[in-house]
């Protein structure tokens, strides 16, 4: 099975994460993945071409899609787009799940002139509302962006929520839902000491077998998909903090800044002081554009 696990971490002070589409200037590829999380998709402009599980899905602006948790998925943006992007963790819908750990919406593509679902236009307006009122960040749009949150989780177990499934479907959901479990605990721990041996005796697997898990499913080792999630999070506190680098590397479970450095430039190719540099270039633009 050639595809990833992919690793999703909410916005700073959120329970969800909410991001332009990074494929935004066209040519650009994001190859099969998966996660544990419901992922939206909503075209403002231009267009995009979906795979899930080996199903087609042309989206085009007006157009958004649902890609349930655990779908095997990827994204083809040969165009240039403007894309909002939305990613609910699993954990959020609790007191809603079909099954353990199982939650399912109506797929595929939602809106269009050819859709015959109001709910569906109700859908796509609030996530572009929600992204505008994020990315815009004017007075008290940290309430509204909750706001407008909980009212499309309320849109999506009403009137999206599938409540009739396959056993085969569960028995696919659990196989995938092993690791994500690991995942979700090393992603609450990762400042702490975290051994694979540990973490096998934890969920009662032995060393061996949860190293491959992570091989054969995350396409990474477990010490690289540690120092991933420990790589993620200090990418977050350089944007959101003054902090120095020393201490974001001791605050996500580093070692030293040295160790962070050398983790951060192998997944990003820069260096954590050359982002800090450009969010100070830009922090001075914007205040020097301000007072002309």
């Amino acid at each position: 099975m050639e595809f990833q696990h992919e690793l999703i971490i909410p916005n700073e002070g959120l329970p969800f994460k909410i991001f332009l589409f990074e494929g935004s200037r066209g040519n650009y590829i994001r190859e099969k993945h998966w996660h544990t999380s419901i992922e939206i998709f909503a075209v403002m402009e231009g267009e995009l071409l979906f795979y899930i599980n080996h199903e087609k899905y042309p989206l085009h602006a007006g157009e958004l899609l649902i890609v349930n948790a655990n779908e095997i998925h990827s994204v083809h943006a040969l165009k240039t787009n403007k894309t909002a992007v939305i990613q609910i963790p699993l954990r959020q819908f609790e007191g809603y799940f079909t099954a353990q750990q199982f939650i399912r919406f109506e797929g595929g593509v939602r809106g269009g002139k050819d859709s015959g679902n109001p709910s569906d236009k109700r859908l796509i307006s609030l996530v572009q509302r929600l992204y505008n009122v994020y990315a815009e960040k004017r007075n008290g749009y940290d309430f509204r962006t909750i706001s407008l949150y909980y009212e499309l989780l309320y849109l999506l177990v009403t009137q999206y929520r599938v409540t009739e499934v396959e056993e085969k479907e569960l028995r696919h959901n659990r196989h995938l839902n092993a690791l994500s479990r690991i995942t979700t605990y090393m992603r609450e721990h990762y400042r702490e000491e975290l051994k694979l041996s540990d973490l096998a005796e934890m969920f009662g697997y032995s060393d061996a077998y949860l190293s491959r898990m992570f091989r054969e499913y995350a396409k990474v080792n477990f010490k690289t998909y540690l120092q991933d999630i420990r790589t993620s999070y200090a990418y977050r506190d350089i944007l959101n903090t003054d902090h120095t680098i020393g201490q974001i590397a001791l605050d996500n479970g580093f070692c030293s800044s040295r160790g962070l450095s050398k983790d951060f430039r192998k997944r990003y190719g820069v260096l954590p002081s050359e982002v800090k540099r450009e969010k100070k270039h830009k922090a001075a633009e914007q205040e020097t554009d301000s007072l002309k």
